[in-house]
């Protein structure tokens, strides 16, 4: 069977470059349907993996994907443990994405998991690392504030050993420092689910993006809905504090 060709919602030149998308209301969405939350979060996992392939496909470079923050640690054993398990799962058949020359970094202090999920984390960014179709991002174990802290510590260390001098400190090396190195700032932020505001998720580079909340719940944000955020992004003027 031949491959679906995807057309994209607008042009080329109007497409943003780097999309991040908070992935909110699998528990909800599970409730709704007196379904435990682990089960929402087994279909969020699995619409996961359907826009991923779909935004490759109409051109989208980045897009970065909230998995499990810092603070997801204080929720229910037995949620985070299925939901650490769910990922050991998709990294695993994320070998799929080789196909489609998807390169997958994580953006997250790795230090808090399990040693086999550290090793899948390290082994699929060296296997992939070198793809240059598309950059998957997937924050785990990720808070903004925490990466921020973490990138001031490097740079003031660097200082502290005289390899570097506070006036040469700029927003590009601290940039450099983040765990999107290499991957330019987020031009489109998109949360479905009802809640509006970021929830610790990419404070720095969302400084000039564009956002788009929605009620749909995010197991069934589906590439109509994926359309829709980039439509409206394509409405608006970006004019990054000029006139």
């Amino acid at each position: 069977m031949a491959k679906k060709k995807y057309e994209p919602p607008v042009p080329a030149d109007m497409m943003p470059q780097h999309i991040a998308i908070i992935m909110d209301g699998n528990g909800r969405w599970a409730k709704k349907r007196g379904m435990p939350r682990t089960y929402g979060h087994v279909q969020g996992a699995r619409n996961f993996r359907k826009l991923l392939r779909y935004a490759r496909e109409i051109g989208v470079k980045y897009i970065s994907f909230y998995a499990f923050s810092t603070e997801n640690w204080k929720r229910p054993d037995d949620e985070v443990h299925a939901l650490m398990n769910l990922m050991r799962k998709y990294l695993k058949e994320a070998y799929d994405y080789f196909d489609d020359r998807v390169r997958v970094v994580l953006l997250g202090d790795r230090e808090d998991f399990e040693a086999d999920l550290r090793q899948q984390f390290t082994d699929i960014e060296k296997d992939t690392g070198e793809f240059e179709k598309m950059t998957a991002g997937i924050a785990a174990n990720y808070g903004s504030r925490h990466e921020i802290t973490g990138a001031a510590r490097q740079l003031a260390q660097l200082v502290k050993e005289g390899k570097l001098e506070p006036e040469d400190i700029t927003e590009e090396l601290l940039s450099d420092h983040l765990y999107t190195k290499g991957m330019p700032d987020v031009d489109l932020m998109i949360r479905p689910g009802g809640e509006q505001r970021l929830s610790n998720f990419l404070l720095w580079q969302c400084a000039y993006a564009e956002f788009y909340f929605c009620d749909t719940l995010w197991p069934d944000f589906d590439s109509k809905e994926l359309d829709k955020a980039i439509v409206e992004f394509a409405r608006r003027t970006r004019r990054f504090g000029g006139l």
